[in-house]
């Protein structure tokens, strides 16, 4: 099974989100300067407690639920 994600990864995801419409989970650890399968985590995470969703256009990016662009 794995490791659960860090509630600091998770914090910063959430503070990251909140700064742009949309991002890349690539695109987050590179900004928060975590590994991508920890923002990966944090990210899955995040969607099943249902403070992130998914979008699909053409790739995957992920958003703040419910916020708007």
């Amino acid at each position: 099974m794995t490791e659960p994600a860090s509630e600091e990864v998770k914090v910063q995801v959430l503070e990251y989100l909140g700064k742009v419409s949309k991002a890349k989970n690539a695109d987050i650890a590179r900004s928060i300067n975590v590994k991508k399968a920890e923002v990966d985590r944090a990210v899955n995470e995040l969607a099943r407690e249902g403070k992130v969703e998914f979008l699909y256009i053409g790739t995957s990016y992920v958003k703040l639920a419910g916020k708007e662009d």
